[in-house]
């Protein structure tokens, strides 16, 4: 199997090089950030790629990030997350892309070198692999949207037709005052925590469409 790895810290990508390499795998690149990964996935057209989810510069979610881009591209394209957080809207984000091959691994409880290898193999296949945690943490995510009332589910649906603040307050015959305090409240429940507000509002959006 041909694999690429994504992976900013050394001695981890160095190791997996070295594990994937006594398997009987190619490494055909392993590099550090995002960037180098989408080169190196052109270049070499691996079997599955191995991604972290934060990676440089700002080592939030360049590898979801990366790993959304391959998955526009290909749709087949064969990817493990394999990370050290739980991360339930990226897991939904790369399940509702493409058709299998994705599997999403938590670092710290990956305890057996055989089990990590089948779960290549299973994703190489088009299969998917995902960890327990994430299944329940993207379970929960999902769950948030019965925690809305009808009235902020009305809002959350005229968001999702692109209807601006002011659009919504009038379908509603309410305020825009009231409209900004329902959004505010919705990003609570959904637990949407980025600072950029415009970025909040698509996740909202998208969370909704998903389900």
């Amino acid at each position: 199997m041909r694999i690429v790895i994504a992976e900013d810290a050394a001695l981890l990508r160095e190791g997996l090089v070295r594990l994937l390499a006594t398997a009987g795998h190619e490494v055909v690149a392993a590099v550090p950030d995002g960037n180098a990964l989408l080169a190196a996935v052109r270049t070499h057209r691996p079997d599955v790629t191995i991604i972290d989810v934060r990676m440089p510069p700002t080592h939030t979610d360049e590898g979801i990030q990366a790993a959304r881009t391959l998955r526009a591209t290909n749709p087949t394209e064969r990817i493990l997350v394999l990370s050290q957080i739980v991360s339930g809207r990226a897991a939904a984000d790369l399940l509702t892309t493409g058709d299998g091959g994705i599997g999403y691994l938590l670092k710290d409880r990956v305890g057996d070198v055989d089990d990590f290898l089948r779960a290549l193999d299973t994703i190489a296949a088009g299969g998917e692999v995902i960890d327990p945690q994430v299944v329940r943490k993207l379970l929960r995510h999902r769950s948030r949207l019965d925690d809305l009332t009808p009235r902020e589910t009305d809002v959350l649906a005229l968001m999702a037709e692109g209807r601006t603040n002011a659009a919504i307050a009038e379908t509603l015959v309410v305020s825009e005052a009231a409209v900004a305090k329902h959004i505010n409240r919705i990003f609570a429940k959904l637990d949407l925590g980025s600072d950029d507000t415009t970025h909040k509002r698509v996740q909202a959006v998208l969370t909704y469409l998903r389900r």
